[in-house]
């Protein structure tokens, strides 16, 4: 068998059979049957993917009605599309047609908090920001921070593995999750990993659960590692009078040992709809403006340093922060960039392309240059110390040849990052927007092991169908 092999509408099971069976493992309010209701459940964040029409939406409070759950959609064999929050950017969420959406957001404890062994076990509805404040009560801290932190909840960050404003220093969510429990397709229960510190034992299926897109399983419970919490960070703003010379300014920082604890870009264009939407004030004479920061014991000095070298890059100005204060204002403006920039048109794409911090620079002079070749706004916002850049392109979805213009400029800067050795995706996933581009990144013996794996955790193609491959 070469291939997952998706279902046959002629195996549809009815929707009232299948609803008697769900309830005959969960409460009445668990399961939501009403067309309107569950039409809202039928996609994620991303614009331009498509989406189907779920049977029925179930909200689990417990592990054991996960596993009922599962168990009833393999003995009918109907598909299960994994939710959290839907606040992710590639598909993945989005529901297939005649599918049991199985929204996690419900399952929402913080069942552990260890300082001594540093670790915080939780369940998959958490939202990131809430156990963010959770463990800083007792002196710890949780790094990752998708610049969704408010709403976007731990099992979507470890379906997607993502990132955040500080992974340059802290690294992504892969690296925080020590340990899963995960219900599969078959409703079987498995655990992975350890709450040690240290652990070797067999293959590391805790990392292959990271980022697999709810494509192997459903995680029910997670352990996670905390770091001590650190100092309060002061940010410096850097204004360029190119994406070059900003980029140049990234390289040398990272070639200097810095350690900054955030290294992010916004363009001119991203500015300048950050602007328009908050009225904050940000330069918008700049080409691009870099934000920095560190969290150490003593940040201005560290600023001060890094300052330097942005004058030596050719910084139009640099600007340190005075206190947490306009610091916070900085990386809130940073935060809703993604926002401002859907403002622009009413729809974006946004890629997700990484490419080595040395080429960071190459890309972004790439982007422009398509954006000049296909007529659209392309903004640029990039987590620079770790080379992820979000291009996101602004259009009119009601044109017809501005979308159709919109989906080649897209394709075009994925294909423009794999030229310069980098990746499809940094931290949002494959989902259903980059399907062809995963296969063109790992070739096919890679799409191929990647296939059997899927058949070993789900024989019977079940779980998120159509994500991936």
């Amino acid at each position: 068998m070469s291939r997952i092999e998706a279902r046959r509408d002629e195996d549809t099971v009815p929707a009232d059979i299948l609803v008697d069976r769900l309830l005959g493992g969960l409460p009445p309010e668990a399961v939501l049957t009403d067309p309107d209701i569950t039409a809202s459940y039928a996609n994620d964040m991303a614009s331009f993917c498509p989406a189907g029409s779920p049977a029925v939406v179930v909200l689990p409070r417990t592990v054991e009605q996960v596993q009922h759950v599962m168990r009833t959609a393999t003995a009918l064999r109907v598909p299960v599309v994994p939710q959290g929050a839907r606040t992710g950017l590639s598909g993945a969420a989005n529901a297939t047609d005649g599918c049991i959406v199985l929204s996690l957001t419900r399952m929402d404890a913080i069942l552990e908090i260890n300082p001594v062994d540093r670790i915080a076990v939780v369940e998959p509805g958490v939202v990131n920001a809430a156990l963010s404040r959770a463990v800083g009560e007792h002196g710890l801290f949780y790094p990752p921070d998708p610049s969704s932190w408010e709403t976007c909840t731990i099992g979507g960050n470890i379906g997607t593995a993502s990132g955040g404003l500080c992974c340059v220093k802290y690294g992504v969510t892969a690296e925080y999750v020590l340990g899963l429990d995960v219900v599969l397709a078959d409703g079987r229960l498995m655990s992975t990993g350890r709450r040690t510190a240290k652990g070797v034992a067999g293959y590391d299926l805790t990392r292959l659960f990271v980022g697999s897109e709810g494509s192997l399983g459903i995680v029910v419970r997670a352990v996670l590692a905390l770091r001590p919490e650190p100092p309060e960070q002061l940010v410096l703003a850097a204004e360029f009078a190119s994406g070059a010379a900003a980029c140049d300014a990234v390289c040398r920082i990272m070639a200097g040992g810095h350690v900054p604890s955030l290294l992010e870009l916004m363009d001119r264009t991203t500015v300048k709809a950050v602007n328009d939407m908050t009225h904050m004030g940000l330069p918008e004479s700049t080409e691009a403006l870099l934000l920095a920061a560190f969290d150490t014991t003593d940040p201005a000095a560290d600023l001060a340093a890094l300052g330097a070298l942005c004058e030596a890059a050719g910084a139009t100005q640099v600007v340190p922060a005075d206190d947490t204060a306009e610091s916070e204002l900085l990386l809130k403006a940073r935060r809703l960039s993604l926002v401002a920039l859907e403002a622009v048109k009413g729809t974006t794409m946004i890629d997700d392309v990484c490419v080595p911090r040395s080429r960071l620079g190459e890309l972004i002079d790439g982007v422009e240059r398509i954006s000049e070749k296909y007529r659209l706004t392309i903004g640029v916002v990039a987590h620079a110390g770790d080379g992820n850049t979000h291009p996101t392109v602004c259009f009119d979805a009601q044109d017809p040849e501005e979308s159709r213009r919109a989906r080649e400029s897209f394709d075009e800067i994925m294909a423009l990052g794999l030229e310069l050795g980098g990746t499809i995706t940094g931290e949002h996933g494959v989902g259903v927007l980059k399907k062809e581009w995963l296969a063109r990144e790992i070739g096919p013996v890679g799409l191929e092991m990647q296939r059997a794996v899927k058949r070993t955790f789900d024989p019977l193609n079940l779980l998120n169908p159509g994500k991936l491959f």
